[in-house]
């Protein structure tokens, strides 16, 4: 298993040095739950974030994780799965 960990945390914090916070949302309420659309995080705002996830975590973002993941739980799961597969045998 990695010993690198992909959480609710990370995610905040990079959403926040890409693109910030839209006005009147509190991204350390539950927002596990809410689409990203909703918390103000539209199609170039994901793709910063994902570049910044590329970078820091040295891994490869298929182009529909977004799409395919559209709340931070579920983002969260796909790129900890992702991580999961670097693990040499």
């Amino acid at each position: 298993m990695s010993e690198r960990t992909f959480t609710i945390e990370d995610l905040k914090r990079i959403l926040l040095e890409g693109a910030g916070a839209e006005e009147g949302v509190d991204l350390d309420g539950d927002i596990l739950d809410t689409e990203f659309e909703e918390l103000g995080y539209e199609s170039l705002a994901l793709l910063e974030t994902g570049g910044r996830i590329e970078r820091e975590y040295g891994i490869a973002l298929d182009d529909d994780v977004f799409t395919d993941n559209r709340t931070p739980r579920s983002l969260v799961t796909a790129i900890n799965t992702q991580l999961e597969t670097l693990v040499a045998p």
